[in-house]
């Protein structure tokens, strides 16, 4: 059996799925991503495509900030409904315990077991989405979702996006540890 083309339209699996917040119009706003990635090192940054005609853009461009709350698969349903309706018409922030960090700018969901606080660095243009690049400034987490003081995957329980078939998903098994596992290859 040999290779066949899946297409041009092809996304990388998993991607996790981010509620992304901004201010607009002084009032918090949320809405669902998939197309999140971490970007730098150090500085730590994180890049995030988001589709022109989103409502949230506007809070990004006017405020240079943005979070990024990664919910639990128990909050798929909420995360969701945040991808299905836009701020302009909807109050999304009232779904959740919504707080600020060191940014006054970047509404946090208090319910995710993850947020991450971000400083626009910067914005690249292309025909569909902006892909926002912000700086680290700040995380938020739980005692409860860190082991050896980092984040548990396993404890967080993120929801995952597959595209284009449009499905959420679970963390699977342990596979094993990077930048270890294939050192029995080396000098082969």
């Amino acid at each position: 059996m040999g290779k066949i083309s899946a297409g041009r339209n092809v996304f990388m699996y998993p991607m996790p799925v981010a509620l992304l917040g901004t201010l607009v119009d002084k009032h918090p706003d949320f809405m669902a991503l998939g197309w999140v990635t971490r970007v730098n090192a150090d500085p730590p940054t994180v890049g995030c495509g988001v589709g022109r005609h989103h409502h949230s853009i506007r809070g990004i461009e006017e405020n240079k900030t943005f979070s990024l709350n990664f919910p639990s698969a128990e909050m798929m349903e909420k995360t969701d409904y945040c991808g299905l309706v836009s701020g302009r018409n909807a109050d999304k922030a009232a779904l959740f315990d919504v707080y600020y960090g060191e940014l006054e700018t970047a509404p946090m969901i208090t319910e995710c077991p993850l947020s991450l606080e971000c400083r626009l660095q910067s914005t690249v243009e292309n025909p569909t989405n902006n892909f926002y690049i912000g700086e680290i400034i700040a995380s938020y987490t739980e005692e409860k979702y860190l082991t050896d003081e980092k984040p548990d995957i396993k404890k967080i329980n993120p929801l995952l996006l597959t595209m284009p078939d449009n499905r959420y998903w679970t963390i699977g098994e342990y596979a094993g540890d990077a930048w270890s596992a294939g050192k029995k290859l080396k000098g082969k």
